[in-house]
């Protein structure tokens, strides 16, 4: 829970919730595009969705670098971008309601040191 700020129990919601969208993601990019080689052939993911997600709770809640996330889990700067940006992708605005604001969605945790918009200091 200290790294994250969440319990074990919300985490697994979040996994529950979302691993499933990330797949259906992942699979229609797959789908989408001419294959060069057959389906299963080429790397295979050095990050499963559960450590996709922990690195982008971590990004979003301290700030993380990418580069400190890599060290962290033992893959390239370059995986943690594309794993943070997938994993944020089924929580992006336009899918969860038109009107909601960016970060507006509660699914992700705030840092103590980020405030609600209008809830910041002299507020």
């Amino acid at each position: 829970m200290r790294i994250t700020g969440l319990s074990a129990g919300v985490i697994a919601e979040l996994v529950a919730e979302l691993g499933p969208l990330w797949h259906e993601r992942h699979q229609a990019r797959l789908a989408s595009r001419q294959r060069k080689r057959a389906v299963g052939a080429g790397a295979k993911h050095r990050l499963v969705f559960v450590d996709r997600l922990l690195a982008t709770l971590v990004h979003l809640r301290h700030g993380t670098t990418h580069d400190v996330l890599a060290c962290w889990f033992g893959v390239d700067r370059s995986t943690i971008t594309r794993a943070v940006g997938e994993v944020r992708g089924p929580c992006s605005p336009s899918e969860v309601a038109p009107s909601v604001p960016a970060c507006g969605c509660g699914r992700w945790p705030r840092s103590s040191t980020t405030s609600a918009p209008g809830g910041g200091p002299g507020s």
